[in-house]
């Protein structure tokens, strides 16, 4: 889709990348990095400095005190974190639940892992656990749950009383958690909660995250993950023959991003927020039925009030007659006819394209 909006000249709020740049402090940290002739590989589990800032905002956001040598693991970008949890953690057969819609590279890491794949369905408008039913799937056969909250695509948080559930199903059964949280920093209508920090819950728990969503720095791909040392064990295994280590200035630069003040994550969340409203009310006078957003930078809608058969179809219609890119959702069902009324937006792009975006639809875009 982004190809194609490209060759269109389509507003491109279909792929999850900011059209602007990250904070300078944190630019300008990898430049002298860069300098002081930090170039060659970094150690393969992470450069300690940054191993250390990731447990201080750990320790600061969840309560948690982690090891920076044993528990933490720097991985290049979250999609490394989660196929490096996968295949060091997974063997051929076991049983992992997904969460559908879910981020693609979940069921395809799962597939390299030889994993065997259950599959839950979240449904609008509000996208909630149905936790009979995960009751119901969930066995002595399953060796881990895959979670992401605040949640791509659909913008969805746990509510406090489903990562209570979970945890205690994943308990009950003896299950791992993988749990993505790489949007916690955007969480607008309630406080994000790592399932890790729950009781009994961070010895079974990988926790992955990375820099790219929080300071706009998506080219950078540094993510990580946290673990108890019996799981790092295995994340790190993986990780040794996936990239072996992570770009060695960007990680010293991304210490300094993960110390910054208080006041930038406030204005950060602030700002997104503001984002969010702009497109949410903007979709809804277009006529789609939208579904707005708790966290994240993304927001789902069904595109049927405007009638077209598909969410591929429709995505096609308006890159090439309306200039404006969306994500049909189908890449994140394992059932595509699950998806197929349903397409994604971002707001991860500047007010004025936004806007500029919102214009052309409200123009050539009409309920059937």
């Amino acid at each position: 889709m982004s190809m194609l909006a490209a060759q269109h000249g389509a507003i491109n709020l279909g792929q999850g990348f900011p059209n602007f740049d990250g904070p300078e402090f944190v630019k300008e940290a990898a430049v002298q990095a860069i300098r002081d002739g930090k170039n060659q590989y970094a150690r393969g589990s992470g450069v300690p400095d940054l191993s250390c800032a990731i447990a201080e905002r750990f320790k600061k956001e969840t309560g948690l005190v982690v090891d920076p040598e044993k528990e933490i693991t720097v991985t290049t970008g979250c999609t490394e974190a989660i196929a490096a949890t996968m295949l060091g953690l997974i063997n051929p057969a076991e049983e992992v639940i997904l969460f559908a819609p879910y981020y693609d590279s979940y069921s395809a890491t799962l597939s390299m892992a030889g994993a065997k794949v259950k599959c839950i369905t979240l449904h609008p408008p509000d996208f909630s656990v149905p936790i009979e039913e995960l009751k119901s799937t969930m066995s002595k056969e399953t060796r881990a749950i895959l979670i992401n909250t605040p949640h791509n695509p659909t913008g969805k948080m746990f509510s406090p009383e489903e990562p209570n559930a979970i945890a205690s199903l994943c308990i009950e059964n003896d299950v791992l958690v993988f749990s993505d949280e790489v949007y916690d920093k955007l969480a607008f209508d309630m406080d994000h909660v790592s399932i890790a920090s729950l009781p009994g819950m961070f010895e079974r728990t990988v926790t992955m995250n990375s820099l790219g969503k929080t300071f706009s720095l998506t080219g950078w791909k540094i993510g990580w993950a946290i673990a108890p040392p019996h799981l790092t064990w295995g994340v790190r295994q993986a990780h040794a023959f996936l990239t072996s280590a992570s770009t060695n200035p960007m990680q010293w630069a991304a210490a300094e991003a993960l110390r910054a003040p208080d006041s930038y994550f406030v204005e950060l969340k602030r700002d997104y927020k503001a984002k969010r409203d702009i497109l949410v009310e903007a979709l809804k006078d277009v006529g789609f039925r939208v579904f707005p957003p708790s966290g994240t930078y993304f927001v789902i809608v069904d595109h049927t009030p405007l009638g077209l058969e598909n969410d591929v179809a429709f995505c096609e219609y308006v890159i090439k007659e309306v200039g404006v890119a969306a994500i049909p959702t189908i890449v994140f069902y394992m059932n595509p006819e699950e998806g197929k009324n349903l397409v994604r937006f971002t707001f991860c792009k500047d007010e004025g394209t936004l806007r500029s975006a919102v214009e052309r639809m409200k123009k050539k875009l009409k309920r059937k």
